[in-house]
Parts: structure tokens; C-alpha cells; sequence
């Protein structure tokens, strides 16, 4: 029985552009995901913005998914701090809830 590599040769394809591709066998789905959210933001913009180039398009592209990306990894950088300071902001809360009672 032949061992299976761990990479993958598959092609993906935008438009009339093919782009062969060698990546590991694990990545498969996310280079597939990948390529259908890129098809899906440039047929968007396409539908949208009419009479531009092909090159306005994949720029509009790009920056689209390069905005949320950073969007998503400024989020992930907050998440750990938030999630420290919500029981130090209940906790002073509990403490200056109770005091502004007693000034009323």
C-alpha cells in the first residue's frame, strides 16, 4: 500500500486564471474556503462598482479581506485583556454601586 504525501498539489482557479498550488494535505480546506470567500468579495464588487478594471477589483478585493483580517486580529489581542478586567470592573462596581446609594 502506497504512503500517502503530506502534501497536496490542487489548482485554484479565479476567473480565466489557474493558480497550481503544492500545500500541505491538511490545508486543503482552507485553501478551498479560502478561494470561494475571494470569488465571492470580488463577484461582489464586481456587481457593484461596474466599469472598473480587473486590476480596481482585485485592489477593492484585497483590501477588503486584509481590513477584516486585521479586524479579527486586533479583536483577538483585546479578547485576553477584556476578559482580565471584567471581574476587577464587577468588582468595582459592587463597591461604588453600594457607596453611591448611601451619598443619595
Amino acid at each position: 500500500m502506497a504512503e500517502q504525501s503530506d502534501n497536496l498539489s490542487i489548482t485554484l482557479k479565479f476567473g480565466s486564471w489557474t493558480l497550481p498550488m503544492t500545500i500541505r494535505r491538511e490545508d486543503e480546506y482552507t485553501y478551498r474556503q479560502a478561494e470561494k470567500l475571494i470569488k465571492e468579495r470580488y463577484s461582489y464588487y464586481t456587481s457593484s462598482y461596474r466599469n472598473q478594471s480587473t486590476e480596481m477589483y482585485l485592489v477593492m478585493t484585497i483590501l477588503d479581506l486584509a481590513v477584516k483580517l486585521k479586524m479579527n486580529e486586533l479583536e483577538a489581542d483585546i479578547k485576553p485583556i477584556t476578559s482580565r478586567l471584567e471581574p476587577l470592573l464587577e468588582e468595582l462596581e459592587s463597591v461604588l454601586v453600594p457607596n453611591q446609594k448611601k451619598r443619595e
